[in-house]
Formats: C-alpha cells, structure tokens, sequence
C-alpha cells in the first residue's frame, strides 16, 4: 500500500495531493504540467516537500511532522525514467549488474538469470547500449531498477521517448513486470491507452490536486476525468478469458461476465486472461437483438444510469452480467429510444474496435 499526502510549491505551481493506493500497478494520470512528475520525485526522495507524508508498505519514508526524511539511497526505490540512462561503456549484464550493487543483499530477491528472463534480455547481455533499440534500452533499464532489489519501482512516462512499434514491443514485458515481479509500481502517464493496460488504480492529478482516485475500471469510464483531446478514449475495462480461436477468418472468442466477444485473432493460448478496454464511442445501444447485422458484438445488459450533460451527448451505463459498460450517444438517439434507467437493452460493439492497445495479458484475472 501507498499512501502519500504532501504540500509543495516551486514557484508559482502548488501542489496538494493526499491519496491511499494499493494494488500491483497505481498510475498517476493528468496532462502535462499537472504535477505528476514532481508528485512521484517526491516518492523517490529526490524533492523534498514543504510539508506531507509518505509511506510505503507500511514503512514510512517522509513524515515532516516526526522530522522524518529518509534519504534517496535509503529508500530501495527503484526508478525508470523517460530515458534509460543506461552506462554507454558497460554491456548489458555490466548495466544490469550495477544495479545489484544498490541491493542489501546480493544473495537475496531476484537474480541476474531471472530478469534476464523475465524483460526478454538474455540474448542481449554482451551487447552495448548503442546498440539496442530504444525499447530493448529500457527493459534493460527496468531490470537494473529490479536488481536493487525495491520495495517500490517508480516509472515516470518510460514510454513517452519511444515511437508506437516501440510502445508496443515494451508494453508486454511491463505487463509481465506487473504480474510476476510482486513489486508494488507508481507509473506516470498521461496516456490513456498505457493505463488501462496496466493499472489496477488511477490517481488523476489536475493543476496539482488529485481530481479523482480509484479503481482503473470507474475512473476510465468518465471522460470529464480525462484530458479533452482524449475524452474519445474513456470507456469500460472488461476482464475476460480466451475461449478460443478461428484461424479461418482471423478471429479470437473471448467470454467473461459481459458475455462473449469475437475480436481480431491474439496469440494467446486458450484459458488466457485478459483485460479488454471497450471505449465508449464504440458502443452502440439496440432495444432488441440486431438481426442482418455486420457487428458480430451483442451483449445484452439493462441500464443503470442515463448522464445527459448540455451538450449534444449524453452517456449511457449498462450493466452487462455485472460489467458496466458505458455508451456515448447522442441525446436525441436517447430520446428517440425512450433509454431510462431499469431497460434491457443490448450493447453492440464491432470487432474492428479492438486493437492492441484496447487488449492486454494478465495474470491477475478474476471470471
């Protein structure tokens, strides 16, 4: 568990964020500018704030009203920047291992073999920094962070510097970081795609406050909670398992509570849990099931709630088997519709809709 409340100012940016978070992987979320990379500089023990606390697992690391201020290096915080600044003159193993310099004892945690294993790098150990692509840098630079054995890994935006063939080479081994690791993550983002991959909790920063805190799945839906340019992107996070494969027209069958969705073919073996973002501008809302229909997606659920703002939208909350899925409609299709809390309607998404950045692996699925 983490828990942080802390006041800071430098110069005219205040910054007055309490939260509590536990869970594998807590993100701090918000647009640039809003604190998130001071917040978590905080964490590390690298700024030192005008007044607040922090404590991690129950070990506290910052409390000005005790005079407590451990220092950075007595920390065990792992840190991974936005660039990996890796040592260009050491090999890999050379980098890796310098991080198990930092650790209390070498003979305890995890071991050189295993991250090697675990980040994909045992075929890189001899080569030099310049020669790695800008992904395979950083996985080496987490697994340096791993081998100083942390109590909490902290990564500020590692994904920001890399192009999206990049981005999506990375974002698996930091899924397998999240579920086999067992070492608690602060990731910085204002990437709407990486946190709903990876996060269990989302602490929303706006101007230096926390605007909102809670479970990945209820603040993801609420596109007010996100920046504008990505309020497209908010949407329900649905776990769910392989169920099975169709080589024949490229799809995969994925079942869970919402019921059963076929999307475009994944390398996963059958029984493979998986996390699934169904963006609200995906859905739409039939009051019977579509016949002579292309969208292959009928999930049949009833609303909870109808939000109709001002605007020309309104969203729409269906409970599907007990995943909520959320719909951006327009007002005037709600009206047309009759759409009100307690009706049975289905939920219709296309199979297009799902693409590698709305599907993630895990381990820590429960159906």
């Amino acid at each position: 568990m983490i828990a942080v409340e802390v006041s800071h100012r430098l110069g005219a940016f205040a910054l007055e964020a309490n939260f509590t978070a536990s869970g594998h992987v807590t993100a701090l979320f918000g647009r640039s500018g809003s604190g998130k990379s001071t917040l978590v500089n905080i964490i590390a023990g690298l700024v030192r704030p005008r007044a607040g606390r922090v404590v991690v697992n129950g070990t506290p690391l910052l409390d000005t009203e005790r005079g407590l201020f451990v220092p950075v290096h007595r920390r065990r915080i792992g840190y991974v920047f936005q660039d990996a600044r890796l040592l260009p003159h050491l090999s890999v193993r050379q980098n890796l291992l310098f991080g198990r310099w930092f650790a209390r004892r070498a003979e305890d945690g995890v071991t050189l073999p295993g991250v090697a294993d675990l980040l994909g790098l045992a075929g890189l150990l001899d080569r030099r920094p310049a020669g790695l692509s800008g992904g395979e840098r950083q996985r080496v630079a987490i697994g340096r962070a791993l081998l100083a054995r942390p109590r909490l890994l902290l990564m500020d935006e590692p994904l920001s510097a890399l192009d999206e063939a990049r981005k999506a080479e990375i974002l698996p081994y930091v899924e397998r970081l999240r579920d086999e690791a067992r070492v608690p993550i602060v990731y910085v983002s204002h990437a709407v795609a990486e946190v709903a991959r990876l996060a269990d909790t989302v602490v929303v920063l706006e101007s230096g406050r926390v605007a909102a805190c809670g479970p990945a799945d209820a603040i993801l839906r609420r596109a007010d909670l996100l920046p504008v340019q990505q309020a497209g992107e908010a949407g329900a996070l649905l776990p769910m398992r392989v169920a099975g494969h169709d080589p024949a027209f490229g799809l995969t069958r994925l079942v869970g509570a919402a019921g059963t969705l076929h999307v475009p073919a994944l390398r996963l073996a059958e029984g493979s849990p998986v996390r699934v973002r169904v963006r609200s501008r995906d859905v739409l809302v039939a009051l019977e099931r579509p016949r002579g229909l292309s969208a292959r997606n009928h999930l049949a659920g009833r609303i909870t709630t109808v939000g109709a703002g001002d605007g020309p939208y309104a969203t729409v909350e269906i409970d599907c088997g007990g995943a909520l899925l959320s719909a951006a409609l327009t007002r005037h299709a709600v009206h047309e519709l009759g759409l009100a809390p307690g009706l049975s309607v289905f939920a219709l998404i296309k199979g297009v809709a799902f693409d590698a950045e709305t599907i993630g692996a895990t381990t820590e699925v429960a159906i």
